[in-house]
């Protein structure tokens, strides 16, 4: 049987392969896995969000099932929205970081995670063979809205942090919301808590104006600077459904985000005296280093946040998360969580009294390098192979792609769950290293993809 969900819900290019037939299959596969019950739904900004959330209403409907519509809204709120009430489901419209002309579906468990691959598999299995469970007409679900899910969130959020240290540390932020769903969301929760916003993208406009949803260091020129020229304590970005967040410092220094997910692990090490901290094999030998030094344990998983919240679930995880500003807060949700991240780390900064670039400075210093190369997704799976039949060093990682690893370095190749891409990653001590072992194996996985 084909494969329709990615590491992150159902994506594709609108009115190609991300069509209203799709989504209409896929809500009535989704219904009538469910047997009927109530479904919450959200979008976020792009220009196709209505035209796919009312296919996919329609296919829930038609089995049966309820829908409760919270409009546009953060991937986190729908997330933290099926965890606060009685809905049975929940599903997101959104491509996250995706460019505007693609879309997607994602699907959201009962108790607000991201459903596992099983589960997955059973609704996929509904889907190609078409095996909807149509109601009798006067069985039809209906459609209600409610307006309560992001007030219902910030307050969520808040309990999560101490928002007197905030308030009285009176911070300033420049915060970048990529013209996506966080708008609706990132610049009241930190008001809410204490700081004096600048905002920059914060209309929502699914044509991303201000600049691509990825927010790279590229995309993120404008917030750098206005960081730096009006004096804040930080700047802040989301992803388009603002389940991530890249931070820079007060020095206009754009901070990857495995370092703030080091020091957000730090952080939480101690305030928990150790603990066990969930990452994937992406992540910086900086939280190696950070977890040792702070008396906890790591556990690493494949990549994809669906996958380390739920072994945080298994392990009683105080913290988890990916390298890319996605982080895991499990007393708040099990999922990755922009609003949250954000919330902490101008908690981090209020609580230690120090600039953000000198808390930055404590941590274990190595340098990321990121590339890609287009690969079919028909590819994948043979260049994968073949890429790992090549490899000849006896340190070898294969829990998600080929990771080889050396004393004070690594390289991971593996491909997109999203995108028709492979993705490199390298890290080092020394940032031309680094660099030199991306390209050198970035060089290898085209060639097999070339003549593949």
């Amino acid at each position: 049987m084909p494969r329709l969900f990615g590491t992150n819900g159902v994506r594709g290019v609108v009115n190609e392969d991300m069509n209203i037939y799709l989504a209409s299959n896929l809500g009535s596969a989704i219904g009538t896995w469910l047997a009927g019950g109530k479904v919450a739904i959200a979008t976020d900004t792009r220009t196709s969000n209505e035209m796919l959330k009312s296919g996919v209403i329609s296919g829930l409907l038609s089995t049966g099932c309820s829908v409760v519509d919270l409009g546009c809204a953060p991937t986190p709120v729908l997330q933290y929205h099926v965890k606060l009430t009685d809905v049975d489901h929940g599903i997101v419209i959104t491509a996250s970081h995706n460019p505007p002309n693609f879309n997607g579906i994602k699907c959201v468990d009962c108790d607000g995670t991201e459903l596992s691959r099983k589960k997955e598999e059973e609704i996929e299995a509904l889907y190609f063979n078409k095996s909807f469970e149509r109601v009798p007409w006067d069985k039809i679900g209906g459609v209600t809205q409610d307006a309560n899910a992001i007030e219902d969130y910030i307050k969520g959020v808040i309990k999560n942090i101490d928002s007197e240290a905030t308030k009285s540390a009176d911070l300033k932020v420049v915060l970048d919301c990529g013209n996506g769903a966080g708008s609706l969301v990132s610049p009241y929760l930190l008001e809410r808590m204490g700081c004096k916003v600048v905002t920059l993208n914060a209309h929502p406009q699914g044509t991303f104006p201000g600049h691509e949803s990825e927010p790279t260091p590229e995309n993120l020129k404008d917030l750098i600077e206005a960081t730096v020229n009006f004096g804040a304590d930080l700047g802040i970005a989301h992803d388009g459904d603002a389940d991530r967040t890249i931070i820079i410092d007060e020095k206009g220094n754009y901070l990857y985000g495995d370092r703030i997910l080091a020091l957000v692990t730090r952080e939480l090490l101690r305030e928990n005296n150790g603990g066990v901290i969930v990452t994937t094999v992406a992540s910086s030998l900086a939280m190696d280093d950070v977890v040792k030094d702070n008396h906890g344990e790591i556990i690493y998983t494949k990549v994809g946040s669906p996958i380390v919240a739920r072994k945080m679930m298994e392990t009683n995880a105080i913290f988890g998360g990916e390298e890319n500003g996605g982080l895991i807060f499990p007393k708040h949700q099990f999922c990755r969580d922009g609003g949250m991240a954000a919330a902490k780390v101008v908690e981090i900064i209020a609580k230690q009294k120090k600039p953000l670039s000198d808390l930055i400075a404590e941590l274990p210093k190595y340098h990321l390098y990121k590339t890609k190369v287009v690969c079919p997704n028909e590819k994948k799976e043979s260049a994968l192979k073949e890429f790992a039949k090549r490899i000849k060093s006896e340190k070898v990682d294969l829990t998600d792609g080929v990771k080889i690893l050396s004393e004070d370095s690594w390289v991971l190749v593996r491909p997109s769950g999203t995108e028709p891409i492979y993705r490199i990653f390298a890290e080092a001590k020394d940032v031309k290293k680094a660099e030199e072992i991306a390209e050198e194996n970035k060089k290898i996985i085209a060639d097999i993809i070339k003549k593949s």
